[in-house]
């Protein structure tokens, strides 16, 4: 009795916050108010099959997917090295991953403006070895360093807690077999510390084939996403009965993306790829 009494506010928050929004988004984008009230429609998911919308929900997955890509093969190194280190060593490198988390995202995001723009820092530098300036915000390449720089501490967390976990017995057995580096990391380490390869995959795409406000800085108009597209019919148009909809089809992709990652891994055991 007294557990499920602790776990009461938990359970009221998750309802209030997580499952009464969802129900709401899901009304909104099957109802339709029409000259006679409400009624059921199916006109906004209808619509998205445009292929204008289309195209945006696809630029805006394969910029999530090369930003996650990016994130993986910057972040695996980057976890190996730190897992490698020393105890305090480690706390310092968790400490500078985590610190610029400990800003505003928005602040954080903003500051890339004076770094790419015409007359920027970067410009600048380069102007003073007789680069003419480069065109560095407002295109996708922008978004993407966005979006790296942003959701980098999801891909490298997981992996690190992963990698500091393992049975260093087993890597050692490997070696004493006659394996080199390269085929201890590809038999051994890859596939254990394959769960926090997904759980990190996970945390990097939903945020990126969502976001809206790293392109809205670091785009401006000419990268135009789906977090964009939701936006803008909620703020902007008011057609809530599109934006649902959209954000329906979203949530339904991103679990499906799930879905797909959870089957690579069921136990959270790691995959041997031979």
């Amino acid at each position: 009795m007294l557990k499920r009494l602790s776990t009461a506010p938990y359970l009221l928050w998750s309802f209030l916050l997580i499952v009464v929004p969802l129900v709401m988004v899901l009304g909104y984008s099957l109802i339709r108010t029409g000259d006679r009230g409400p009624e059921f429609s199916l006109d906004g998911f209808i619509k998205f099959t445009d292929p204008l919308y289309l195209k945006v929900l696809g630029l805006s997955i394969w910029i999530a997917f090369q930003s996650t890509i990016l994130c993986l093969v910057i972040g695996y190194p980057l976890a190996m090295i730190m897992a490698g280190l020393k105890p305090s060593a480690q706390r310092t490198a968790m400490t500078m991953i985590i610190l610029p988390m400990w800003m505003n995202f928005l602040l954080r995001t903003y500051a890339w403006i004076p770094i790419l723009g015409r007359n920027g820092l970067l410009n600048g530098l380069l102007a003073t070895i007789g680069i003419l300036p480069l065109n560095l915000l407002f295109n996708e390449g922008a978004v993407l360093l966005g979006m790296v720089y942003n959701f980098l501490p999801f891909m490298v967390l997981p992996i690190f807690t992963v990698l500091i976990r393992m049975d260093r017995s087993v890597i050692e057995a490997a070696q004493d077999l006659g394996a080199n580096r390269l085929h201890v990391f590809w038999r051994v380490t890859l596939p254990l510390s394959l769960p926090g390869v997904v759980s990190g995959v996970m945390m990097v795409f939903m945020p990126a084939v969502s976001t809206f406000v790293i392109s809205d800085l670091l785009g401006g108009s000419q990268v135009n996403l789906v977090g964009n597209l939701i936006k803008d019919q909620f703020l902007s148009v008011y057609d809530w009965n599109f934006g649902a909809s959209i954000s329906v089809v979203l949530m339904a992709l991103i679990l499906v993306s799930m879905w797909i990652l959870g089957k690579t891994d069921k136990n959270g055991s790691g995959v041997s790829f031979f």
